[in-house]
């Protein structure tokens, strides 16, 4: 398999503006552009909702955990 060299690459970006124009090319890239900035966005409050789980699952079982200990110590008491 050959390389593809620099002028390969110039002619076909001169095609495929020619083809499609720079006002299609341009829409395309922004939106193209619209949608990584939606998908980034979407994995971080993907990421921010199962921290914020975690951080009450957390919670949770820490105020679990105290009542047990204090109904231990009430049943050691008694």
């Amino acid at each position: 398999m050959s390389n593809i060299g620099i002028w390969q690459l110039l002619i076909v970006v001169v095609i495929v503006v020619l083809l499609f124009g720079t006002k299609k090319l341009r829409n395309l890239g922004g939106d193209l552009g619209s949608a990584v900035k939606g998908f980034k966005k979407a994995v971080t409050d993907e990421d921010t909702a199962k921290t914020v789980e975690s951080d009450k699952n957390d919670s949770i079982v820490d105020k679990a955990a105290v009542k047990t200990t204090t109904e231990q110590k009430e049943k050691d008491q008694a």
